[in-house]
């Protein structure tokens, strides 16, 4: 069996990349022999091959939330498995909404999809992906896993969830993108691994001075709707989390914002164990 492990594959905060940025959101967990991928953001099928996983052998996929960083390459993701030799359905978990973008992605692809059938012998695409929608409470349960989900804070998206997995041996919870709430700290209580996002609130305010194509609104949605450093560091302070892990940051790839700004500002409220993510960082447990 594989050993459990944690792959951050993306780790940037939103869907724009540019020269020295991170990868948009998604993460490989290892857990009990189970490939399971939550999110699929950018990048997502190069990831996956990069930590050494073949792209047929995902069991089970996780969609947070349906803005573009976590789903922009679910449908390129399944249709590159299908030819890399997926026959078997995988269990997609995502908020309402998602039908429609498979459906979409399914359509525009009609023409290679048909072709490919026809004329190499594939079967057919449309059914792999069982779509399940994602709700709060337990949403898996067998008898090595079970994964509960919780509604973050994450306007103007009302369906964005954070996730906790348990096995026999451990507990890791994802946050997903959220505001600061006190709920996390209980969701993720007693958790051997959190990841967390986390925001630099000068650093937004630099990013967002520079947005050619937005206004005062996006600053807003960002300060709204996401965590600052220091209150992620409370989060895993209250919840006696083992060891904490920083992704989704905002800004990314700023060098006025380094890694270790994060640090400084995380170390200001959290003392514990502490990673700083980057694009297929491994995390062995």
């Amino acid at each position: 069996m594989t050993p459990d492990r944690l792959v951050l594959m993306g780790v940037k905060g939103g869907p724009a990349i540019r020269p020295g940025s991170h990868m948009p959101t998604s993460i490989l967990l290892q857990l009990a022999g189970r490939n399971l991928l939550v999110d699929a953001g950018l990048g997502v099928a190069r990831g996956v091959c990069d930590a050494g996983v073949p792209l047929p052998s995902i069991e089970r996929i996780f969609v947070t939330h349906l803005h573009s960083d976590h789903y922009l390459e679910l449908g390129p993701l399944m249709h590159t498995a299908w030819t890399a030799g997926l026959t078997d359905g995988i269990p997609v978990h995502g908020p309402v909404g998602l039908r429609g973008y498979w459906d979409g992605f399914l359509a525009s692809m009609d023409f290679d999809i048909s072709l490919r059938i026809e004329d190499e012998g594939r079967c057919a695409l449309a059914p792999l992906l069982d779509l399940q929608e994602l709700v709060p409470g337990v949403i898996h349960q067998d008898d090595d896993l079970t994964v509960r989900a919780m509604r973050n804070v994450h306007p103007p998206i009302t369906d964005s969830f954070a996730l906790r997995f348990e096995t026999r041996d451990r507990v890791i919870v994802l946050s997903g993108d959220t505001a600061f709430m006190d709920e996390m700290a209980a969701f993720a209580e007693g958790a051997d691994v959190l990841v967390h996002e986390a925001m630099l609130r000068p650093g937004v305010d630099a990013l967002c001075a520079r947005m050619a194509n937005g206004d005062e609104r996006l600053h807003q949605h960002i300060l709204r709707s996401h965590t600052s450093a220091e209150d992620t560091g409370r989060i895993a302070k209250a919840a006696g989390v083992g060891l904490l892990a920083l992704n989704h940051f905002v800004p990314d790839g700023d060098p006025d914002f380094p890694p270790e700004a994060y640090e400084a500002a995380v170390r200001t409220t959290w003392s514990g164990p502490l990673v700083i993510g980057s694009d297929g960082l491994a995390i062995d447990l």
